[in-house]
């Protein structure tokens, strides 16, 4: 029996359902097919969303019209803002959320989502026809067509768990893992190679003595995710708590590492170099006598830990043994040791800026399968795919971010330009237009872009049109009202700062490091009345105009780069060169650019072992 769709979803993990959610949403008629619909968004590793740079794509994600900043908040059970001591370049939000209660909205919002259908099965075979991919087998046998398919297979790719010498076949502990597809992309030329990450113990909270750990409370306040107008923090709010590991441990964990996966040669595939487990830890960092845990719980009502800092595949009795010497674990009980898995991934350098592989047409990759690690970077690719595929089915320009618009962009430029040697995590350090990406303004970036898209409903185009009226009114107050010397002096000398000489703008004092929007507003009541005329979201306003005011130049001065370096990549070069025939190339040059076939000059330039001088031969060729 055959049915028919405009779009596939393969896997229901944080890629796919915003890969799925945003087909849908879009209008195209969508099927997402998972092996279970009670793990639908299942958060594998901790249950936690954002982080450092992963905060500021989910709310990309949300500013396009996306749903995990949605979720996230309504299931959320800690908020916190990282890097608050550093600029709003570096604001991360981050938060913990009730493990089930996020998977259950999740099935809730696409089960009720208009033009996707679910279906419950295993994926066994694409159906490829003359390099296009034309629809999918399913292990109960039923043959799916569609004009496109989004594979988000995450770790089920011939997924092999591994706890000690224990090893298991599955994509997670309890499910089985996916066999087939990857031999048959491999007989259409389609390079593959195997990745491996781990997870912790999952711990009893009731056998904790939480006395002998450090209380980390989040934070109450306007901060969320989503830009929508929703009440956040409906759950109730919990702690984390931090604690220790010691030589004790330690010496545990050493004498066990023969048993361990990781270095008795069991894996041999490419682990998270920034999420290390912990007997990397104790053998790369063989001088440190502590390391720190963080205990996070996994749900508002339920007693079950996640031990972030801990991941493991030692064999179970070393990883309780090593635990029971930590004060606060003496009497610790687990609910399931920590685990390694292996998987399946795919070049990415074989992958269009669309996520659309260049071998095969209509055929899309997001998430781990792409060789990145993390459900923030899953569903960022998730949901850039999901849309490219609906243009690929009714028509359109395809969507592409660059670099100096999103931190989406950053990660897709750097997976198809640069590839992979390692589980690809986001950092800001890797976007160099980070003063342009901050998280309080990506609802300016991206929301428009959703809007022509379709996928950013009136709704959320409404509140940015009255944020930013609002934002100019209060901005266009501080440009324009003066304020001389004898009334405010005394004022500034509390506050710390220099007192004027002469007349000024309130522009100029809030820019000042000593001077905020709200101890400046306590000194000028017309300008503390102008803050009252502000209706709603009064907090997120007045953090933007700070924000604007304090680092304008800053912001003007990378935009103004980013401009330059934007023409680069006006300069299309993909089919313009036969790149073995240019001996002035160097060699290495000659295999990279072939083997990548980049777009534009600047895509170009961002390859490995792409030198300036190779760059400029190729604009001689072109004139330049």
């Amino acid at each position: 029996m055959d049915f028919k769709y405009d779009v596939i979803v393969i896997g229901a993990g944080h890629a796919g359902c915003e890969a799925a959610s945003a087909a849908a949403n879009l209008g195209s008629k969508t099927v997402l097919i998972t092996m279970d619909m009670n793990k639908i968004a299942q958060m594998s590793c901790n249950p936690a969303v954002g982080g450092i740079a992963k905060g500021q794509i989910v709310r990309e994600i949300d500013a396009l019209g996306g749903q995990m900043g949605i979720v996230t908040d309504k299931t959320a059970i800690q908020f916190r803002m990282l890097n608050r001591s550093k600029g709003p370049a570096m604001w991360s939000p981050r938060a913990q959320s009730d493990r089930m209660r996020f998977s259950e909205l999740w099935r809730l919002k696409l089960e009720n989502t208009d033009n996707l259908d679910i279906w419950q099965d295993s994926v066994v075979q694409l159906v490829i026809n003359d390099n296009t991919v034309e629809g999918v087998v399913t292990g109960l046998g039923v043959t799916f067509r569609a004009k496109t398919v989004v594979m988000t297979n995450g770790t089920f790719l011939n997924g092999l768990m591994h706890i000690g010498k224990t090893q298991l076949r599955g994509g997670r502990v309890s499910e089985p893992a996916s066999y087939g597809i990857t031999e048959q992309l491999i007989g259409t030329g389609i390079r593959t190679d195997r990745m491996k990450t781990g997870t912790p113990v999952r711990i009893d909270g009731r056998s904790v003595d939480f006395s002998l750990t450090e209380e980390q409370k989040g934070e109450i306040d306007f901060h969320k995710f989503s830009y929508l107008d929703h009440a956040p923090k409906t759950l109730k709010q919990l702690s984390c708590w931090t604690l220790y590991t010691n030589e004790e441990a330690h010496n545990v964990l050493r004498n066990g590492l023969s048993d361990s996966p990781l270095y008795n040669g069991q894996i041999q595939s490419i682990g998270p170099r920034y999420c290390p487990s912990i007997e990397t830890k104790i053998v790369t960092f063989a001088d440190k006598l502590e390391h720190q845990l963080f205990l996070e719980p996994e749900g508002e009502n339920t007693q079950e830990y996640y031990l972030n800092g801990f991941s493991s595949s030692l064999p179970l009795e070393v990883q309780l043994n090593a635990l029971k010497k930590i004060p606060a674990f003496r009497n610790i009980r687990i609910y399931r040791p920590g685990y390694a898995i292996e998987y399946d991934f795919f070049d990415p350098t074989q992958l269009k800026h669309t996520l659309e592989t260049k071998a095969i047409k209509n055929l899309f990759f997001a998430g781990q399968i792409n060789g990145t690690t993390g459900y923030e970077e899953a569903a960022g690719q998730g949901i850039m795919a999901g849309i490219n595929a609906h243009i690929n089915c009714h028509g359109g320009e395809s969507f592409i971010l660059n670099r100096n618009e999103a931190y989406i962009g950053v990660l897709i430029d750097d997976l198809v330009t640069k590839g992979v040697d390692e589980p690809y995590r986001m950092f800001t350090s890797r976007a160099e237009y980070r003063i342009l990406l901050r998280q309080d303004d990506a609802d300016a970036r991206l929301t428009p872009k959703g809007k022509k898209l379709g996928l950013a409903r009136s709704e959320r185009t409404n509140l940015l049109k009255e944020k930013y009226e609002e934002i100019d009114r209060l901005l266009n107050f501080a440009r324009n009202y003066s304020i001389k010397p004898a009334f405010i002096n005394e004022g500034l000398e509390k506050l710390g700062t220099t007192a004027l000489k002469h007349g000024c703008k309130l522009i100029d004092l809030i820019a000042r490091p000593q001077v905020t929007i709200e101890n400046i507003a306590e000194l000028i009541p017309a300008f503390k009345e102008e803050i009252e005329k502000t209706a709603s979201r009064k907090e997120e306003i007045l953090e933007a105009v700070e924000i604007q005011i304090k680092y304008s130049g800053y912001i003007e001065r990378e935009r103004i780069i980013a401009d330059k370096i934007n023409r680069l990549e006006n300069i299309h070069i993909k089919g313009r060169f036969d790149y073995n025939s240019i001996p002035s190339l160097s060699t290495e040059a000659r295999q990279k650019l072939t083997k990548i076939d980049p777009e534009t000059i600047a895509q170009a330039g961002r390859i490995p072992g792409i030198s300036p001088s190779d760059i400029n031969i190729l604009l001689v060729l072109m004139g330049r």
